[in-house]
């Protein structure tokens, strides 16, 4: 532990795992305020953290959920219910185009 020089305390640090966590819950928790009021690019990510289990207990029916929902905008975002979270839908475009590339 430090000691606070201004007035003697001690300051406990919180291990860096710990922050992370915190974070990712608290990123989970926004975007899932936002893809309930019905931002698809947010349900695509909800349906993406729900599936990987990043920020929450991996659950993939209600993964497989949020893409469904996402995808009455959007066709394109099955391509990426399995990817982790923050891959856009939009970038699974280019990896159509890997073979035709000549």
């Amino acid at each position: 532990m430090e000691e606070n020089s201004e007035n003697g305390e001690q300051q406990g640090r919180v291990p860096l795992a710990e922050v992370v966590s915190d974070c990712v819950k608290r990123w989970f928790q926004d975007t899932l305020k936002e893809a309930k009021a019905g931002d698809s690019a947010m349900q695509v990510l909800v349906g993406q953290m729900y599936y990987s289990g990043y920020g929450i207990p991996r659950d993939a029916q209600k993964g497989r959920a949020w893409i469904s929902k996402a995808s009455k905008n959007r066709s394109s975002v099955w391509k990426v219910s399995d990817k982790h979270p923050g891959y856009n839908a939009s970038d699974s475009d280019s990896d159509d185009m890997k073979g035709d590339a000549k």
